[in-house]
């Protein structure tokens, strides 16, 4: 088990949140901008990536990172053009769109570039150059047109990437198996350790600010084989828990602590997940919010709705003394908030996005992508038969009014 992190005082936490909050909403300042950048070593060591793939683009990303562990990821605080390109051929000898970007230092030098008016249905490479640097070359691919009816479809989902409990070996038969698109459903990063035996370690405490959370993230980034992935194919993900704190809800932190305080721990935690994924602009954190919920649509054939059902829930029914939540089983039958109506996994408005989403789609495939354990199960390993049901809390048998309701929109 992780220590517990001590709250600043609610003043401390109040000002800091309402400063980030400030900073991610203000228009984009001015830098001085390096006309000749120069690096203490490769600034792409965290590869390149895509995601959410349309009929006439998706997004392309980076992140200029020479010393990715160091603060700032060794980059003078200055914002550096970065020329990117996307060809029709691994040669780049067919160039269908390039441009510049800006990496800025405030959103920790990465690079999102949304693109359009690329050809449907067809596979697309592409590089980013900074100074005399080049990247390694990504490969990426638009989607069907919306009314086309592609005869199949390959996708490959991972989740749970505990960096310390095992190496990425999955991602060298995903990148064989050579799908069209991936979703991660969440704990891309873990903020926690636990064990004896880690076959590599964080090297660092628990994440906290704001530099925490981006040395975390470029660790995991740093994985070659995750790297690869992440180079072969579009993503589209979603957080769970521990991109933030192991099994918090909404404002509620695993400890209980001060709401304030945790809200300014999920804005870094928030920040620095939207610089280092492929996330779409209309995806940028405000202070602790952020909107990933979306659909993908595959043409005809599919469509993906992806959802949040950490931002937005209930409070865990039943918490432990002292605690908010975290890894609690509860007897069903002397919990009786566990059950009452109202109870909520993905709050009003994604509710409603969600079931009128679904009612109107007439994809042949629905896919549903979310984070958590969605059958009922008994936690209670052993006992008399008959005995009471004992339910996970932070999964969907801890919102068990909500279930109905989404089983019911299906």
């Amino acid at each position: 088990m992780s220590e517990r992190v001590h709250p600043f005082s609610r003043r401390d936490a109040l000002r800091s949140l309402a400063a980030l909050g400030l900073l991610c909403a203000a228009p984009a300042r001015t830098f001085a901008a390096a006309v000749k950048p120069r690096f203490a070593a490769d600034p792409f060591s965290l590869g390149v990536a895509s995601g959410y793939p349309e009929p006439d683009g998706m997004v392309l990303w980076t992140r200029l990172a020479p010393l990715p562990g160091a603060p700032g990821g060794g980059m003078n605080p200055e914002a550096v053009p970065v020329r990117w390109e996307v060809s029709g051929d691994e040669r780049f000898s067919r160039i269908a769109a390039s441009g510049t970007a800006y990496a800025d230092p405030a959103w920790a030098h990465s690079v999102h570039v949304e693109l359009s008016g690329l050809e449907a249905a067809r596979p697309y490479w592409f590089r980013f150059h900074a100074g005399g640097a080049t990247s390694p070359i990504g490969r990426t691919r638009t989607a069907p047109g919306p009314q086309s009816n592609p005869s199949r479809l390959r996708f490959a989902f991972a989740s749970c990437q505990q960096y310390e409990q095992g190496y990425y070996g999955a991602y060298r038969h995903m990148l064989r198996d050579d799908p069209d698109l991936v979703l991660f459903l969440g704990d891309y990063i873990y903020e926690s350790s636990w064990g004896r035996d880690p076959v590599r370690r964080h090297g660092t405490p628990e994440p906290v600010t704001l530099d925490d959370y981006r040395a975390r993230h470029a660790l995991y980034k740093s994985d070659p084989d995750l790297m690869a992935m992440h180079a072969a194919a579009p993503w589209v993900v979603t957080w769970d828990d521990h991109e933030v704190q192991n099994d918090y809800a909404n404002d509620r932190s695993q400890y209980g602590d001060d709401p304030q305080w945790f809200l300014m721990r999920r804005a870094a935690a928030y920040k620095a997940y939207y610089e280092h994924m492929p996330l779409r602009r209309s995806m940028l954190p405000l202070g602790p919010s952020a909107r990933l919920y979306t659909r993908v649509q595959h043409g005809s054939l599919a469509t993906f709705h992806m959802l949040d059902d950490r931002q937005y829930r209930s409070p865990e029914a039943c918490p432990r003394p002292g605690r908010g939540g975290g890894s609690n089983t509860v007897d069903v039958t002397q919990c009786a908030e566990l059950a009452a109506p109202g109870r909520t996994m993905l709050g009003a408005a994604q509710g409603d996005w969600f079931a009128a989403g679904l009612s109107a789609s007439r994809a042949r495939w629905n896919v549903v992508a979310q984070q958590t354990l969605m059958a009922q199960f008994n936690q209670k390993a052993t006992g008399p038969a008959g005995s009471a049901r004992r339910a996970w809390t932070d999964g969907w048998d801890g919102y068990p009014a909500a279930r109905r309701e989404l089983l019911t929109a299906i």
